[in-house]
């Protein structure tokens, strides 16, 4: 396998070279461990700046511990969590969500990546009886895992249906940069002020090196999660290698510029793409990905070799190209060529 540019996940880029700066600079000298530094103070800052000072804020390594610890804060092991049967949670996480936890995943079919009150309503039910798991969150994921957005308007039904049944609702952010410069809307207004809970904030897929944040938009829930992160092995001791990413990540639009390039890129991937007619784009391109149906598998495994990417559903012959913040158009380009000629 080569280091050229290919199309498998955005997690395969590299370091912004701005982030990778900053990381060099908090090299220096000695600090306070354990996130008692100027830098996680500087980088909670940043985020206060976005959603307001009202929050609680944790930094943590990984996006699964994001998701499976910000999961635990407002959960019982005898509670159970909503989400699209694609989900991080539910396929991506190896069953960390349930066994860390205790509760249960119920995974519903969607279409497009997105749940609606009509696709849940299935298991809103049991309420109050004690031989059924009691739905307690209902998970959504922004940009979806199909490349789809969640306009602001879907989310305000979701959380508003949520608070008439006594549940929360959980965003794993991961590619929340992609999103937002879809809807054109600032972090808060699809987060905080549309009702979310409990926010996974990811950069790693968008230029940074590792970190990511668990954001308690409903402060309550943060209550004693200090705890909860030290029993779930991610407070970090050198916590300024992650907060200096987020506070680099944060300023001057660095976050926005990342987000809107690989944006461009899946959007010029897909319509290159619409070119070739034996091939079928299967979901709307609203972020950074294409979801399209390749007729061969032999084709597939041709141009795999050359560009590397994943299936999504090799019985459908239906993968998935990704864009990073590092696309280069030449890389499209390249790639479309190298796709036509096997027709």
């Amino acid at each position: 396998m080569t280091n050229k540019r290919g199309f498998a996940s955005d997690n395969n880029s590299g370091v912004h070279p701005e982030i990778m700066k900053a990381i060099i600079e908090a090299n220096e000298g000695h600090t306070v461990a354990y996130g008692d530094d100027i830098y996680t103070e500087r980088a909670k800052q940043k985020l206060y700046e976005y959603f307001g000072d009202d929050i609680d804020i944790y930094f943590v390594f990984i996006g699964t511990a994001a998701n499976v610890l910000g999961l635990n804060a407002a959960t019982k092991s005898w509670n159970s969590v909503i989400c699209a049967e694609t989900s991080h949670i539910n396929v991506d996480e190896c069953g960390a969500p349930e066994k860390f936890n205790g509760f249960k995943l119920l995974s519903v079919e969607t279409p497009d990546g997105k749940l609606t009150i009509d696709l849940i309503r299935k298991h809103m039910h049991g309420f109050g009886f004690e031989h059924h798991s009691q739905p307690k969150i209902i998970s959504i994921t922004q940009a979806t895992e199909l490349g789809t957005v969640y306009t602001l308007n879907e989310i305000k039904v979701l959380t508003e249906f949520a608070r008439q049944n006594n549940m929360y609702v959980h965003m794993d952010g991961a590619r929340i940069a992609n999103a937002a410069v879809t809807l054109g809307l600032e972090f808060r207004e699809f987060t905080k002020d549309a009702g979310v809970d409990i926010l996974s904030f990811g950069g790693t897929k968008n230029g940074m090196m590792y970190g990511e944040a668990i954001l308690f938009l409903n402060k309550k829930l943060g209550e004693d999660f200090k705890y909860i992160r030290k029993q779930g092995m991610q407070l970090a001791s050198k916590m300024r290698f992650i907060s200096t990413q987020f506070e680099k990540y944060l300023s001057d639009n660095l976050w926005y510029k990342n987000a809107k390039h690989s944006n461009k890129m899946a959007q010029l991937l897909a319509e290159k793409i619409r070119e070739i007619p034996q091939i079928k784009i299967t979901q709307k391109v609203e972020a950074n990905g294409v979801f399209a149906i390749v007729p061969s598998r032999e084709i597939i495994e041709e141009l795999k070799k050359e560009y590397f990417f994943y299936d999504w559903d090799e019985s459908g012959k239906e993968v998935r190209w990704m864009a990073s913040f590092d696309t280069q158009e030449e890389d499209i380009l390249n790639f479309i060529k190298l796709v036509k000629s096997k027709f």
